[in-house]
């Protein structure tokens, strides 16, 4: 199953060359990841394709409802 993050259209970086410096300009200036964590409701009780699943829903939901295109889709590759 593909995972996927949050991110910001204005981001330069990939986070699958340079997820650390997609990261870093994440914290610095967007919050991508704490966006996430507040929409996504993941829980341990889940399963790691449960958890992906839910995480994948939310990130549509922030961008179904984002009326400044701010935010995008990226696909991790494995």
């Amino acid at each position: 199953m593909a995972k996927y993050l949050l991110s910001t259209t204005d981001n330069p970086y990939d986070p699958n060359k340079d997820f650390d410096s997609w990261y870093n300009y994440d914290q610095l200036n967007d919050q991508c990841c704490s966006l996430l964590d507040r929409v996504a409701r993941t829980s341990d009780q889940l399963s790691e394709e449960e958890n992906d699943r839910e995480i994948e829903r939310a990130i549509d939901d922030i961008i179904k409802f984002d009326l400044e295109n701010r935010y995008t889709k990226v696909a991790l590759k494995e």
